[in-house]
Protein backbone atom coordinates (compact mmCIF):
# COMPACT_ATOMS: atom_id res chain seq x y z
CA UNK A 1 0.00 0.00 0.00
CA UNK A 2 1.65 3.59 -1.10
CA UNK A 3 1.81 5.85 1.95
CA UNK A 4 1.08 9.82 1.70
CA UNK A 5 4.71 10.43 1.95
CA UNK A 6 4.71 8.29 -1.48
CA UNK A 7 2.10 10.17 -2.59
CA UNK A 8 4.28 13.47 -2.58
CA UNK A 9 7.02 11.49 -3.92
CA UNK A 10 5.17 11.20 -7.23
CA UNK A 11 4.24 14.80 -7.05
CA UNK A 12 8.36 15.89 -7.07
CA UNK A 13 9.25 13.28 -9.52
CA UNK A 14 6.84 11.37 -11.99
CA UNK A 15 9.39 8.29 -12.63
CA UNK A 16 12.29 6.72 -11.32
CA UNK A 17 15.26 5.67 -13.48
CA UNK A 18 17.04 2.93 -12.32
CA UNK A 19 20.31 0.93 -13.63
CA UNK A 20 22.99 -1.32 -12.62
CA UNK A 21 26.78 -2.27 -13.50
CA UNK A 22 26.40 -4.75 -16.51
CA UNK A 23 27.27 -7.97 -14.18
CA UNK A 24 25.91 -10.12 -16.69
CA UNK A 25 23.86 -9.83 -19.67
CA UNK A 26 21.19 -7.29 -20.49
CA UNK A 27 18.32 -9.81 -20.09
CA UNK A 28 19.17 -11.07 -17.71
CA UNK A 29 20.16 -7.93 -15.38
CA UNK A 30 16.18 -7.18 -16.42
CA UNK A 31 15.16 -10.05 -15.72
CA UNK A 32 16.75 -9.74 -11.85
CA UNK A 33 15.35 -5.88 -11.49
CA UNK A 34 11.88 -7.07 -12.43
CA UNK A 35 10.68 -7.92 -8.99
CA UNK A 36 12.86 -5.16 -7.05
CA UNK A 37 11.34 -2.37 -9.71
CA UNK A 38 7.48 -3.19 -8.80
CA UNK A 39 8.29 -3.39 -5.51
CA UNK A 40 9.72 -0.09 -5.62
CA UNK A 41 6.87 0.80 -7.27
CA UNK A 42 4.27 0.53 -4.76
CA UNK A 43 6.67 1.45 -1.77
CA UNK A 44 7.33 5.15 -3.45
CA UNK A 45 4.12 5.30 -5.38
CA UNK A 46 5.65 6.21 -8.47
CA UNK A 47 6.68 4.57 -12.03
CA UNK A 48 9.70 2.72 -11.76
CA UNK A 49 11.59 2.18 -14.89
CA UNK A 50 14.71 0.13 -16.31
CA UNK A 51 17.23 1.78 -17.93
CA UNK A 52 19.70 -0.77 -19.35
CA UNK A 53 23.36 0.65 -20.47
CA UNK A 54 26.27 -0.96 -22.16
CA UNK A 55 29.40 -0.90 -19.47
CA UNK A 56 30.36 0.34 -16.53
CA UNK A 57 31.03 3.85 -17.82
CA UNK A 58 27.84 4.52 -19.30
CA UNK A 59 26.61 4.31 -15.62
CA UNK A 60 28.33 6.96 -14.07
CA UNK A 61 28.06 9.22 -16.60
CA UNK A 62 24.01 8.69 -16.49
CA UNK A 63 24.07 9.12 -12.95
CA UNK A 64 26.73 11.81 -13.03
CA UNK A 65 24.17 13.82 -15.55
CA UNK A 66 21.26 13.33 -13.67
CA UNK A 67 19.97 10.70 -16.78
CA UNK A 68 19.85 7.72 -13.84
CA UNK A 69 18.58 8.48 -10.49
CA UNK A 70 19.33 5.69 -8.94
CA UNK A 71 22.06 3.06 -9.76
CA UNK A 72 23.94 -0.04 -8.61
CA UNK A 73 27.41 0.87 -8.13
CA UNK A 74 30.19 -0.98 -7.90
CA UNK A 75 33.04 0.81 -5.05
CA UNK A 76 35.28 2.17 -8.03
CA UNK A 77 32.48 3.45 -9.85
CA UNK A 78 30.93 5.18 -6.90
CA UNK A 79 34.62 6.57 -6.12
CA UNK A 80 34.77 7.69 -9.56
CA UNK A 81 30.86 9.22 -10.08
CA UNK A 82 31.58 11.02 -6.63
CA UNK A 83 34.81 12.60 -7.70
CA UNK A 84 33.23 13.60 -11.06
CA UNK A 85 30.42 15.14 -8.91
CA UNK A 86 32.39 16.85 -6.56
CA UNK A 87 31.03 14.40 -3.76
CA UNK A 88 27.46 14.80 -4.86
CA UNK A 89 26.77 11.06 -5.28
CA UNK A 90 24.91 9.56 -2.02
CA UNK A 91 25.30 5.80 -1.27
CA UNK A 92 22.17 5.02 0.45
CA UNK A 93 22.44 1.03 0.75
CA UNK A 94 24.64 -1.44 0.08
CA UNK A 95 24.05 -5.84 0.64
CA UNK A 96 25.21 -7.29 3.78
CA UNK A 97 27.68 -9.08 1.75
CA UNK A 98 29.15 -5.54 0.14
CA UNK A 99 31.16 -5.45 3.68
CA UNK A 100 33.32 -8.43 3.14
CA UNK A 101 34.16 -8.49 -1.10
CA UNK A 102 37.36 -10.30 -1.77
CA UNK A 103 38.75 -10.97 -5.24
CA UNK A 104 40.16 -13.96 -6.83
CA UNK A 105 43.08 -15.05 -8.76
CA UNK A 106 43.04 -17.87 -10.40
CA UNK A 107 44.54 -20.57 -13.05
CA UNK A 108 45.24 -23.42 -14.41
CA UNK A 109 45.96 -26.42 -12.19
CA UNK A 110 49.24 -27.67 -13.96
CA UNK A 111 50.22 -23.70 -15.01
CA UNK A 112 53.30 -23.55 -11.89
CA UNK A 113 51.46 -20.38 -10.89
CA UNK A 114 50.75 -20.87 -6.74
CA UNK A 115 51.99 -16.83 -5.64
CA UNK A 116 51.55 -13.82 -6.86
CA UNK A 117 55.22 -13.34 -7.66
CA UNK A 118 54.77 -16.13 -9.91
CA UNK A 119 52.93 -13.92 -12.45
CA UNK A 120 56.48 -12.33 -13.71
CA UNK A 121 56.59 -12.97 -17.76
CA UNK A 122 52.73 -14.08 -17.58
CA UNK A 123 49.61 -13.31 -19.74
CA UNK A 124 46.85 -11.94 -17.34
CA UNK A 125 43.44 -10.96 -17.78
CA UNK A 126 41.55 -8.76 -15.46
CA UNK A 127 37.67 -7.98 -15.36
CA UNK A 128 36.74 -4.04 -16.88
CA UNK A 129 38.37 -1.29 -16.15
CA UNK A 130 36.23 0.74 -14.03
CA UNK A 131 35.39 -2.76 -11.96
CA UNK A 132 36.29 -2.56 -8.33
CA UNK A 133 36.84 -6.50 -7.95
CA UNK A 134 37.82 -7.12 -11.18
CA UNK A 135 40.31 -4.46 -11.37
CA UNK A 136 41.17 -1.88 -9.25
CA UNK A 137 41.38 -3.94 -5.56
CA UNK A 138 43.40 -6.67 -7.82
CA UNK A 139 45.66 -3.76 -9.26
CA UNK A 140 46.46 -2.17 -5.67
CA UNK A 141 47.26 -6.10 -4.53
CA UNK A 142 49.60 -6.44 -7.08
CA UNK A 143 51.26 -3.59 -6.68
CA UNK A 144 51.71 -3.84 -3.23
CA UNK A 145 53.57 -7.23 -3.75
CA UNK A 146 55.85 -4.90 -5.44
CA UNK A 147 54.37 -6.68 -9.38
CA UNK A 148 53.72 -3.60 -11.96
CA UNK A 149 51.09 -5.70 -13.95
CA UNK A 150 52.58 -3.44 -17.29
CA UNK A 151 55.99 -4.05 -17.12
CA UNK A 152 56.29 -7.47 -15.16
CA UNK A 153 53.67 -9.39 -17.18
CA UNK A 154 54.19 -10.51 -20.48
CA UNK A 155 50.69 -9.31 -21.69
CA UNK A 156 47.87 -7.83 -19.83
CA UNK A 157 44.80 -7.21 -21.15
CA UNK A 158 40.82 -6.37 -19.81
CA UNK A 159 37.77 -8.60 -20.10
CA UNK A 160 34.26 -7.59 -20.38
CA UNK A 161 32.79 -9.57 -17.12
CA UNK A 162 33.82 -12.13 -14.56
CA UNK A 163 32.19 -14.83 -16.45
CA UNK A 164 34.14 -13.73 -19.42
CA UNK A 165 37.47 -14.00 -17.06
CA UNK A 166 37.18 -17.21 -15.71
CA UNK A 167 35.99 -18.59 -19.10
CA UNK A 168 39.98 -17.29 -20.64
CA UNK A 169 41.43 -18.72 -17.77
CA UNK A 170 39.89 -22.28 -18.51
CA UNK A 171 40.52 -22.34 -22.33
CA UNK A 172 43.83 -21.65 -21.55
CA UNK A 173 43.80 -18.19 -23.26
CA UNK A 174 45.71 -16.41 -20.22
CA UNK A 175 48.05 -18.05 -17.73
CA UNK A 176 46.04 -16.41 -15.09
CA UNK A 177 43.36 -14.20 -14.14
CA UNK A 178 40.91 -12.01 -11.44
CA UNK A 179 37.37 -11.85 -10.36
CA UNK A 180 35.22 -11.46 -7.98
CA UNK A 181 34.62 -14.20 -5.36
CA UNK A 182 30.64 -14.19 -5.39
CA UNK A 183 30.77 -14.59 -9.42
CA UNK A 184 32.99 -17.76 -8.81
CA UNK A 185 30.91 -18.99 -6.51
CA UNK A 186 27.72 -18.53 -8.62
CA UNK A 187 30.05 -19.94 -11.81
CA UNK A 188 30.60 -23.15 -9.50
CA UNK A 189 26.95 -23.35 -8.02
CA UNK A 190 25.56 -23.17 -11.66
CA UNK A 191 27.97 -25.67 -13.04
CA UNK A 192 29.15 -23.53 -15.62
CA UNK A 193 32.55 -23.97 -14.21
CA UNK A 194 34.35 -26.94 -12.98
CA UNK A 195 35.68 -26.12 -9.92
CA UNK A 196 38.87 -28.75 -10.70
CA UNK A 197 39.36 -27.30 -13.67
CA UNK A 198 40.75 -23.99 -12.10
CA UNK A 199 43.52 -23.15 -9.00
CA UNK A 200 42.20 -20.68 -7.08
CA UNK A 201 45.56 -19.19 -5.60
CA UNK A 202 45.04 -15.82 -4.00
CA UNK A 203 42.21 -14.16 -2.44
CA UNK A 204 42.44 -10.06 -1.73
CA UNK A 205 41.80 -8.76 1.73
CA UNK A 206 38.04 -7.97 2.54
CA UNK A 207 36.97 -4.57 0.97
CA UNK A 208 33.76 -2.81 0.44
CA UNK A 209 32.27 -2.70 -2.92
CA UNK A 210 28.46 -2.80 -4.29
CA UNK A 211 25.77 0.07 -3.43
CA UNK A 212 22.75 1.69 -4.48
CA UNK A 213 23.22 5.15 -5.03
CA UNK A 214 21.81 8.31 -6.03
CA UNK A 215 22.64 12.07 -6.99
CA UNK A 216 22.12 14.34 -4.10
CA UNK A 217 19.85 16.79 -6.49
CA UNK A 218 17.11 14.08 -5.89
CA UNK A 219 14.84 15.25 -3.27
CA UNK A 220 15.87 14.91 0.36
CA UNK A 221 12.39 12.94 0.99
CA UNK A 222 12.84 10.38 -2.04
CA UNK A 223 16.52 9.45 -0.76
CA UNK A 224 15.27 8.66 2.23
CA UNK A 225 11.58 6.10 1.04
CA UNK A 226 13.95 4.51 -1.31
CA UNK A 227 16.87 3.99 1.56
CA UNK A 228 13.34 2.82 4.04
CA UNK A 229 12.25 0.78 1.23
CA UNK A 230 15.56 -1.42 0.39
CA UNK A 231 15.75 -1.99 4.40
CA UNK A 232 12.26 -3.10 4.54
CA UNK A 233 12.65 -6.27 2.92
CA UNK A 234 12.65 -9.05 4.67
CA UNK A 235 14.10 -12.90 4.17
CA UNK A 236 11.21 -13.94 6.08
CA UNK A 237 8.72 -13.11 4.21
CA UNK A 238 8.22 -15.06 0.48
CA UNK A 239 8.24 -12.03 -1.39
CA UNK A 240 10.77 -10.00 -0.36
CA UNK A 241 13.06 -13.58 -0.62
CA UNK A 242 12.72 -13.47 -4.55
CA UNK A 243 13.48 -9.69 -4.30
CA UNK A 244 16.38 -10.63 -2.20
CA UNK A 245 17.43 -14.01 -3.96
CA UNK A 246 17.23 -12.40 -7.32
CA UNK A 247 19.94 -9.47 -5.69
CA UNK A 248 21.97 -11.87 -4.53
CA UNK A 249 21.59 -10.23 -0.70
CA UNK A 250 20.18 -11.97 2.75
CA UNK A 251 19.00 -8.19 3.44
CA UNK A 252 20.68 -4.57 2.66
CA UNK A 253 22.11 -2.42 5.43
CA UNK A 254 22.83 1.05 5.54
CA UNK A 255 26.28 2.75 3.93
CA UNK A 256 28.33 5.79 3.43
CA UNK A 257 30.95 7.53 2.10
CA UNK A 258 33.20 6.56 4.71
CA UNK A 259 33.04 2.88 3.54
CA UNK A 260 34.52 3.31 0.14
CA UNK A 261 37.47 5.56 1.51
CA UNK A 262 40.30 2.54 1.31
CA UNK A 263 38.93 2.17 -2.53
CA UNK A 264 39.17 6.01 -3.39
CA UNK A 265 43.27 5.46 -1.74
CA UNK A 266 44.16 2.52 -4.20
CA UNK A 267 42.56 4.36 -7.28
CA UNK A 268 44.88 7.14 -6.12
CA UNK A 269 47.73 5.62 -5.62
CA UNK A 270 47.41 3.55 -8.92
CA UNK A 271 46.58 6.84 -10.75
CA UNK A 272 43.55 5.77 -12.26
CA UNK A 273 41.34 8.74 -10.58
CA UNK A 274 41.02 11.14 -13.19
Amino acid sequence: MATAGGAALAQTREVLRVTTIPAGSPAELARRFAPLGKYLERELDMKVEWVPTVDYEAVVDGLVHRKIDLALLGGFTFVLANARTSGKIVPLVQREGDANYRSIFITQPNSGIRRLEQLRGRSFLFGPVSSTSGHLMPRATLLAAKIDPERDMRQVNYSGGHDATAAAVVSGKVDAGVLHLYAWEKLVEEKKIDAASVRVFFKTPPFYDTNWSVHAALPAETRDAIRVAFLKLDAARPEDRQILDLQRATKFIPTRVENYQRIKAAAENADLLK
